[in-house]
C-alpha cells in the first residue's frame, strides 16, 4: 500500500480529512465497491476515529461513498443515471447565484482573469480542475445566500468526481477558459443576463463527452 501523508490536527480537520479522502477516491487509491477500513485508514493518516467518520459522513452526503448498517462506508459506483441527475444541478444554481453576486469588484476581476490565465498554462488535469472550482467560487463570491454557495459546493464535489475519473482532453480545457472569458467580458458590459447564459454553457458543455465515456465503461 502507498504511504499516505498523515494529517496535522486543526480545528477543521475532518473537512481536511475529507479533501484527503476524495482526492485518494478521484487517484484511485481506493476501489470501486471497495470497502473503508476506518481503523488502518485512522491509522494511517494519523487522526482519530471521530473527525474521520465525520469525514466520511460528509463523503456518504456528497454520494462518494455510501453507508451500509453494521458494515461500514464502501465507495461508490460511478453511473450514468447518477451523473445525469446531478449534472444539470449547476447549471441552475450557480447563475442564480451569479444573480445574486451582481458585478464583481475590479479585485474578483483581476483574480478571474488570473485563475483563467493558470487553467490555460498548466497541463495536469487535477490542477485544472481545482483552478476551475476556485474560479467558480470567485465569481459568485459576493452572493449573500450562504445556503445556495453550500449546495453549489456540494454538487461541484460530487460532480468532479466524474470529470478527474474521464480525465477530459485538452481540447474541453480550452473550451471552458475560452467560456469564462465571456462570462467576464459580459458582466464588464453589465451585461449579467448574457454573462448568465454563458455561465449555463459553461457547465453544460462537457455533458456528452462524459455520457458517452459512461456508456463505454458499461459495455466493457
Amino acid at each position: 500500500m502507498q504511504n499516505v501523508k498523515k494529517i496535522d490536527p486543526r480545528p477543521n480537520i475532518s473537512e481536511d480529512i475529507a479533501n484527503t479522502l476524495r482526492n485518494m477516491i478521484f487517484d484511485g487509491y481506493f476501489s470501486a465497491g471497495e470497502r473503508i477500513n476506518e481503523v488502518h485508514l485512522s491509522t494511517e493518516l494519523g487522526v482519530s476515529r471521530t473527525p474521520l467518520r465525520e469525514a466520511l459522513t460528509t463523503l456518504a452526503a456528497e454520494e462518494a461513498l455510501y453507508h451500509s448498517p453494521r458494515r461500514g462506508f464502501f465507495v461508490s459506483e460511478l453511473s450514468r443515471e447518477e451523473f445525469e441527475d446531478i449534472y444539470p444541478m449547476r447549471a441552475i444554481l450557480d447563475p442564480a447565484a451569479l444573480r445574486l453576486s451582481g458585478r464583481p469588484s475590479r479585485e474578483s476581476f483581476s483574480k478571474l482573469e488570473r485563475i483563467n490565465e493558470k487553467m490555460k498554462g498548466t497541463r495536469d488535469f487535477k490542477t485544472r480542475a481545482s483552478l476551475d472550482d476556485e474560479w467558480h467560487l470567485e465569481l459568485i463570491r459576493d452572493c449573500n445566500n450562504r445556503v445556495l454557495i453550500g449546495q453549489i459546493k456540494l454538487f461541484m464535489n460530487r460532480i468532479r468526481r466524474y470529470g478527474l475519473a474521464f480525465h477530459q482532453d485538452r481540447q474541453v480545457v480550452e473550451m471552458s477558459t475560452t467560456e469564462h472569458q465571456e462570462i467576464i467580458d459580459a458582466l464588464k458590459k453589465d451585461d449579467l443576463e448574457s454573462a448568465c447564459e454563458w455561465l449555463r454553457r459553461n457547465l453544460t458543455s462537457d455533458k456528452t463527452p462524459i455520457l458517452n465515456w459512461l456508456e463505454g465503461r458499461k459495455t466493457k
